[in-house]
């Protein structure tokens, strides 16, 4: 008789383990597909001269117009407002600027609207005189992290952000990133 309940308890336990197994398997699978489409890798070239002139009168909150663009070919296919708003250079060469952007899409699939960044660019020079004239740059990183709310069209409800880092010798930039999609539209 003892042995019978033994038997039974273990089938019970086998049973509510597979239950519990069933379970988290399905929970993993419903977990990564429901992430699917919500968070997008990024990756493009920023070129200072680009094909496409980014030279719309887009301005920000302030009113003020932007300081210089980049036009992006790639996972964003549109131009990059920048909007300095404070920068240094140290007597070893270290330049730090810091300000915000605008990105306005192309228009195609996908990439059909705008989104807001905060920026803060390091670039390392050889000398000071060079830093002040933005002369001789020897490498240039930065961080874009987006501005929640701020998504438009197809970035409505966006956040995330993306790095770049420049290709002195080429004059463009490359850019990783990964941005989120909680309205699952993507």
């Amino acid at each position: 008789m003892q042995f019978q309940n033994s038997v039974t308890v273990g089938k019970k336990w086998r049973l509510l383990s597979l239950l519990l197994l069933s379970f988290l398997a399905a929970f993993v699978f419903v977990s990564t597909a429901s992430a699917e489409g919500v968070s997008r890798r990024i990756t493009a070239t920023g070129y200072f001269l680009g094909e496409e002139p980014c030279d719309a009168p887009i301005t920000n909150a302030d009113g003020d117009s932007a300081d210089l663009s980049l036009d992006f070919v790639g996972d964003l296919d549109g131009c990059l407002y920048i909007f300095v708003e404070s920068f240094t250079c140290s007597s070893n060469g270290v330049y730090v600027e810091e300000g915000g952007e605008i990105y306005v899409g192309s228009g195609a699939p996908g990439d059909d609207g705008t989104f807001e960044t905060t920026y803060r660019f390091v670039a390392h020079f050889a000398s000071e005189e060079d830093c002040n004239a933005f002369n001789n740059q020897l490498s240039g990183r930065c961080q874009h992290p987006i501005v929640a709310g701020s998504g438009t069209g197809d970035y409505r409800g966006v956040s995330g952000k993306f790095q770049m880092t420049d290709n002195v010798e080429e004059l463009t930039t490359n850019l990783t990133g990964l941005l989120h999609f909680f309205d699952n539209t993507r």
